[in-house]
């Protein structure tokens, strides 16, 4: 197929603070959560990533060189508020104007992300994250003074990255939550509270500003396993569980009739308070955002009886004998994409916005360039899927942003897991140069960029 997309759709890159600036300990920044971990022998620290703080006009030249005019990035919390809930830093607000006026100066739009797991450190200490109201506060009030200052010039926002995952059981590790049995009330509670977070700030910013923002998800296919009623029964409640359960607030103001009636039946205290629903019914989003990088498989075989749907995607996933796999695991899915974009769009009816996905590769740099052809192939089968869910099922996509596309330490803190177009020279436990060095999909997304689209063939 070779339909060119329409004449505005964003083209781009996305990212997170503490997996690009670096900078930890300067410009008056508070610690977050990530700022304490240490490296691993798999892992670097978090103190340096790309160190994008001082090198961010260096990438914004190589994006908009690339083509792209969109880019998602996010504030660090504790960068602009040292603790979370006290005194704004107005060195670290300054930062982001700069960041912000260099990204319109090259024609990229910017976008906003306000948290990416890294929590202000003394929140998570005295508070235990987003488990306690009073950050619930201090988030809605950080990022109402954000849009306050950068609403006149940024007008696409999202509150939380890949929001669902406060649903499952790896909120105990992203939402600030430092001590405690991790009960299934606390994850409750903890997806609850970041609920009334984003409606905090989306609301606002629908009531006193002409931006746009949405809810985001990581949102992976997931299939049944086998024919078997019980796979496919795991597998549609997984799908209400982590996504339209979050999904039906951000449309239509309200969580899923089967998921509170699930909370009901199993008297789990979520901390639903009764002006909690004047929030609510008040959210709505402009468009859908997600991340989107593989699909999974289900077997409810695998899934000890007594287990809540929020915890199957632990236990009972089976490798998907129909799919490739990345040398990390991740089975690659280009019609899982397709299938995304089409159905949520069909049931909600909102512009949907992928703005994460990519491949992690294992890469060294010898001094001649990178033949990505791997990561080539992920991106061509993943543009051609959402263009047949856009000429071939009708659906409204506003973009494609690939995640990290200039090389940044993986989620996990692991340099050797790439994701980039551009190969950054540093590795887990030596910084080097951090020389920027195209790859050969550099090239190749730079065609396809200036074609709109049109043209996913090799380079010639």
């Amino acid at each position: 197929m070779t339909e060119e997309l329409p004449e505005d759709f964003a083209w781009g890159n996305s990212s997170s603070s503490m997996q690009t600036e670096g900078a930890f300990d300067i410009g008056g920044k508070g610690k977050s959560v990530y700022d304490v971990r240490p490296a691993t022998k798999d892992a670097s620290d978090w103190h340096d990533a790309i160190d994008e703080y001082h090198r961010y006009n260096e990438d914004f030249d190589l994006m908009a060189k690339e083509g792209m005019n969109f880019y998602r990035f996010q504030i660090s919390w504790s960068r602009v508020n040292p603790m979370g809930d006290g005194d704004f830093n107005e060195e670290g607000i300054k930062f982001y104007d700069k960041l912000i006026t260099a990204l319109l100066k090259r024609g990229i739009t910017p976008m906003i992300c306000l948290y990416h797991f890294d929590m202000p450190l003394h929140l998570a200490e005295e508070y235990n994250g987003f488990l306690s109201r009073h950050v619930v506060d201090a988030f809605v009030r950080y990022g109402i003074e954000m849009v306050k200052r950068f609403g006149d010039r940024v007008k696409y926002w999202i509150t939380f990255n890949e929001q669902n995952l406060y649903h499952t059981s790896g909120a105990f590790r992203i939402a600030g939550y430092l001590k405690g049995d991790k009960t299934i009330d606390e994850l409750y509670q903890i997806s609850h509270h970041v609920m009334l977070a984003h409606a905090g700030v989306v609301n606002y910013i629908h009531e006193q500003t002409d931006c746009k923002t949405g809810g985001m998800l990581a949102y992976s296919e997931v299939y049944p396993a086998s024919p078997k009623p019980k796979d496919i029964l795991y597998a549609r409640q997984i799908n209400e569980f982590l996504n339209r359960d979050l999904l039906d607030v951000f449309v239509f103001g309200r969580y899923s009739k089967e998921v509170l009636t699930f909370v009901k039946n199993h008297q789990i205290d979520m901390d639903y308070q009764l002006n909690d629903d004047e929030a609510l019914v008040k959210v709505t989003s402009d468009f859908i955002a997600f991340s989107y990088y593989r699909s999974d498989t289900i077997s409810s075989d695998l899934v000890p009886e007594g287990t809540i749907p929020n915890y199957y995607l632990d236990k009972g996933v089976k490798k998907n004998p129909y799919l490739k796999s990345s040398e990390f695991g991740w089975q690659i899915d280009p019609l899982g994409f397709r299938d995304i974009l089409t159905k949520v769009y069909n049931e909600y009816g909102v512009p949907m916005f992928p703005i994460e996905n990519g491949i992690g590769l294992r890469e060294e740099f010898d001094g001649s360039e990178i033949q990505d052809d791997e990561r080539i192939e992920y991106h061509r089968e993943h543009i051609q899927a959402m263009k047949d869910a856009i000429f071939e099922d009708g659906v409204e996509v506003i973009g494609y942003l690939g995640w990290g596309l200039i090389d940044i330490p993986s989620s996990s803190g692991n340099m050797d897991k790439r994701y980039g177009t551009v190969y950054v020279n540093r590795t887990n436990h030596d910084l080097k140069d951090m020389k920027r060095v195209p790859k050969k999909s550099y090239w190749w997304l730079q065609h396809v960029i200036k074609t709109n689209g049109s043209d996913l063939s090799d380079l010639k």
